[in-house]
């Protein structure tokens, strides 16, 4: 079922119909705590994997469609089943009696919108074993229904550190460990051309929070020279953490011309023993006094990095939280968008219900390795223009390696090469070949994303002239343009040709709570207010 708008008393109307079957279902939308049937009512939760990281905070959002007063129901978060209890609300209280000792003091209910049907439940201090399938149920006297997601979870562990064990079998033992990943990482050597050295032992444990530890030890023969490096890497962040050692040739026992002229002075003269170890014991304490001066350096250096890597954390921390804030203040402007077959390009193919469009063949004469400028726009545009007001709406891209989304203008030609900058009428955000971010501002700006977004939300302020994109999958603000709008806009949709990956998931535009209108342009005011049902097929391009 698609939720319905609904539309406070300040929205501006167009001229409405006499008809008194028109107006008996527009007094049905104003009232839409009214329902025809039980069938009619579902759960919505966030309908796709979460991906938290150890340590952080992680929000669960559900709400009914269409939205109903929900503060007498009982609404329960459970665990895999509705006996594993993670938060209970009940007689408008929230009660602590059932829940899993795994979450006593670490969950609490948002409840702002619970008259709406909408409450979010937020889960303090991600840890491994919050891993699995999560579910909300909202239960009243006269239905139950439930939504059900995954929570995934990734620790980037620390960074690696290698220590010298001694010598062994004429090379050096060098040991490389790390702790703190989450799931189980993936550890290597490799030598200063990039060839990976088979170690000579590796060990993974997983201590009591369910975090991994591990060591890996490789030898370092004579004909090894340079560099030396230890990466490990997490399989679910696609993020690596390495370091480097450098070992002169002399450091090596078979490669020292010392060691053999010491043991052949040893034999052919002992007299110079005697001068050979008051030499040593000089360099040894040379060495001593040099290591005591690095060692005092080092943590100088350790206590300056230390700090500033306190204000650094400080600064991001700071950021995120302004960049979070900044997107739940966005979804209050959230609007019902609607994708235009009439715009979209006979490559691709929308669904009926105007929310998803995904590539049916391969796109046209592209451009060969140029990803701004394309022979053919092989796009599709929204039905609502913007021209004023504030606008969110959220897509979900899933795990596609390529697509564009952002805005453009309703007047931009779709036909011959274009370049998408926000000089010739369109402000996009791109991703390509799979883990390749940017913006094209006028030229192409590379993005690094901490997570990889599953869905993006999109921020129009049409006088403000700014249009931010968010991560939902971690609340994080990923680029914001700054431009004058002064012509109508459209949300603009580039699902990209299917390039052969695992997961040639559709771009989907996701169900929001819709609380307030968005500004449309007049010819297309009565459109918009009108009811939508799927079952008709003569409104099946609304």
């Amino acid at each position: 079922m698609v939720d319905l708008p609904v539309f406070p008393d300040s929205c501006q109307r167009g001229p409405l119909p006499s008809s008194v079957f028109f107006l008996t279902h527009l007094f049905l939308l104003l009232q839409p705590g009214k329902l025809n049937s039980e069938e009619e009512v579902r759960v919505v939760g966030p309908g796709e994997p979460i991906l938290a990281l150890v340590g952080e905070d992680v929000e669960f959002s559900c709400h009914l469609s269409p939205y109903l007063d929900a503060e007498d129901m009982e609404i329960r978060w459970f665990r895999s089943q509705i006996s594993d209890v993670v938060h209970l609300y009940q007689g408008r209280q929230e009660l602590y009696s059932q829940q899993m000792a795994q979450f006593q003091n670490r969950t609490k209910l948002i409840k702002d919108y619970i008259i709406d049907g909408s409450v979010n439940l937020w889960l303090h201090g991600v840890i491994p074993a919050d891993e699995g399938l999560y579910g909300c149920r909202f239960l009243s006297s006269s239905f139950s229904k439930e939504a059900i997601w995954e929570l995934e979870v990734a620790g980037l562990g620390s960074d690696p550190r290698i220590s010298l064990e001694g010598f062994n079998k004429g090379g050096v033992q060098l040991r490389c460990s790390s702790s703190g990943w989450y799931p189980k990482p993936q550890a290597q050597w490799k030598d200063h051309k990039g060839q990976c050295l088979s170690p000579e032992t590796e060990t993974i444990v997983q201590d009591a929070q369910g975090l991994f530890n591990l060591e890996i030890s490789v030898l370092v023969q004579g004909d090894v020279h340079s560099n030396v490096s230890c990466s490990i890497q997490n399989s679910l962040l696609l993020q690596k953490k390495e370091f480097t050692i450098q070992i002169a040739d002399a450091f090596l026992p078979g490669g020292s011309p010392w060691k053999r002229a010491f043991l052949g002075t040893l034999v052919a003269l002992p007299l110079l023993l005697a001068l050979l170890m008051t030499l040593a014991l000089y360099f040894f304490q040379k060495q001593r006094q040099c290591q005591e001066k690095l060692r005092k350096h080092a943590e100088k250096d350790k206590e300056r990095l230390t700090a500033e890597l306190g204000k650094l954390q400080t600064e991001l921390d700071w950021r995120r939280a302004e960049g979070q804030a900044e997107w739940r203040a966005a979804q209050q402007y959230a609007v019902n968008v609607t994708l235009d077959p009439a715009s979209a390009h006979r490559s691709l193919e929308v669904s009926q219900d105007g929310k998803s469009v995904s590539s049916c063949r391969a796109e046209l004469n592209p451009v060969v390795g140029d990803p701004q400028r394309f022979s053919e726009q092989t796009c599709v545009l929204s039905y609502q223009r913007f021209s004023a007001g504030r606008h969110y709406w959220e897509v979900h891209v899933g795990r596609r390696s390529r697509w564009f989304l952002g805005v453009c203008l309703a007047s931009v030609p779709r036909t011959g090469q274009v370049h998408l900058s926000p000089a010739n009428g369109y402000w996009v955000l791109g991703l390509w070949n799979r883990c390749e971010y940017f913006i094209l501002d006028p030229h192409r700006i590379a993005l690094t994303l901490r997570v990889p977004p599953r869905r993006v939300g999109i921020f129009l302020d049409w006088e403000a002239g700014k249009l931010s994109f968010f991560n939902v999958s971690d609340g994080s603000h990923i680029f914001t343009f700054t431009d004058t709008f002064s012509e109508t806009l459209c949300a603009y949709f580039r699902p990209r040709s299917h390039d052969g990956s695992e997961h040639p998931d559709p771009l989907t535009i996701c169900p929001l709570p819709v609380r307030r209108t968005c500004n449309l342009e007049e010819d297309e005011l009565d459109t918009w207010l009108q009811p939508y049902e799927p079952s008709d097929p003569t409104l099946g391009l609304w």
